[in-house]
């Protein structure tokens, strides 16, 4: 064997010892460091701790509608969904009674002003012409008396004649007064003028008692809005007191939902949310908390809240399902982690697993808002620290890799 082609085997076999104690050294390393596991490493943003509830769309009052006497319904022009403008026609009843109640009552009014003119064109001015008469009549019986006396004091007649004059000059007195306040009886301030008067009123006031009475038969929305319930057809018989219609005024909508009572300390007034109904998922718009309950559902452990939108979009139905995050806190540049980093997040020493050095390191944290799934830390870890995610099965102190990705 020729020395060339030894020197050629000796060098691989110096060439495979050389690749083999480098793999070892390549493993012993990697075995040292540890194995790879998911790690955070901590950064400061801007975050926000929202509240996520559903709930659904509802008018801040809904109005009733019925009927104030009872009929047979004759017309029903509108059904469930539709928009109605105040004073339009929901309901229509049976009124035949009540327009003829009104006939007669407007005739009433038209004899009781028959009446006064009565009084004002015949009875005042036959009661000013008998008047004129008992002041003549009063007069001639004055003039006789005074004759009489002048008889009686020459002797041509004797005392019963004399006598009879005076009483017949008491009667025309009698009657001149009688005349008199017959007459003032038939002007504005007097009896018979007062009770045509007081009658001509008492028939208005009848005819207007049957208008209204009529109106109740037209049954009219009070405001604008959308009609979202109906309880009448045509033929039924309605009594008072019973709701036929339920309109949603239209204007502001407001947003009830049921909070889990856990979270009621979190909760303000002025609070802003952002909402999305279930029907639109992308269309988002926001909203304002205004109202909070204060009591709990004993059943649900709940609490409703209202909110308001000042502007909703024109998809918004009554009664739609929402969605709503509402924001309750904001800490500005704050150190963040996943939730899935901090152990016994919720107890009262949360701790992580930082590594330090290539080994894992048990460091205990304070910990603030949490939402989202992420924990705002308050102390214990500084930026840029790696901590691991999860529950990786690595023994505290022990050599560990980080896959480190900054969030």
């Amino acid at each position: 064997m020729s020395l060339t082609p030894r020197l050629f085997r000796h060098k691989r076999i110096f060439s495979a010892g050389l690749l083999c104690i480098v793999g070892l050294i390549f493993f012993i390393v990697r075995w040292q460091m540890g194995p790879p596991l998911d790690a955070q490493v901590v950064v400061r943003r801007d975050f926000v701790q929202t509240v996520v509830a559903s709930g659904r769309v509802e008018s801040p009052h809904r109005v009733d509608v019925g009927a104030q006497m009872t009929s047979t319904v004759t017309r029903v022009p509108f059904n469930e969904g539709d928009a109605v403008k105040a004073q339009d026609i929901l309901i229509e009843l049976a009124a035949a009674d009540l327009l003829a109640t009104e006939r007669q009552a407007d005739i009433a009014v038209t004899q009781a002003q028959a009446r006064l003119r009565q009084l004002q064109e015949l009875q005042a001015p036959l009661a000013a012409l008998a008047l004129r008469q008992a002041k003549v009549n009063f007069q001639n019986a004055q003039t006789a008396l005074m004759r009489n006396q002048d008889l009686f004091s020459q002797g041509f007649i004797g005392a019963a004649a004399l006598d009879e004059a005076r009483k017949v000059l008491e009667l025309a007195d009698a009657q001149l007064k009688g005349a008199e306040k017959q007459l003032e009886t038939t002007h504005s301030q007097g009896s018979d003028y007062a009770i045509a008067a007081a009658a001509i009123r008492q028939a208005q006031a009848a005819v207007d008692g049957a208008r209204a009475r009529s109106k109740f038969a037209v049954i009219r929305a009070p405001v604008d809005g959308v009609l979202i319930g109906r309880k009448v057809e045509v033929g039924d018989v309605v009594q008072p007191g019973k709701a036929l219609m339920t309109l949603s005024p239209r204007g502001k909508a407001q947003l009830v939902i049921s909070i889990d009572e856990k979270n009621l300390r979190l909760l303000k007034l002025g609070q802003k949310a952002l909402v999305c109904a279930d029907a639109y998922p992308q269309e988002k718009f926001e909203a304002t908390l205004a109202y909070i309950s204060p009591g709990v559902n004993a059943q649900t452990g709940s609490i409703e809240v209202k909110l308001n939108i000042d502007h909703p979009p024109t998809f918004l139905l009554q009664d739609m399902t929402v969605s709503v995050d509402i924001e309750v806190a904001r800490r500005p540049g704050t150190l963040v982690l996943p939730a899935s980093a901090v152990r016994d997040v919720g107890g009262q020493s949360p701790w992580v697993v930082r590594i330090d050095s290539g080994r894992a390191n048990k460091v205990e944290v304070q910990t603030g808002l949490r939402s989202d799934g992420f924990v705002e830390i308050l102390q214990g870890l500084e930026p840029g620290d790696t901590v691991l995610l999860g529950v990786p099965a690595v023994e505290l102190g022990a050599p560990v890799r980080a896959k480190a990705t900054p969030h």
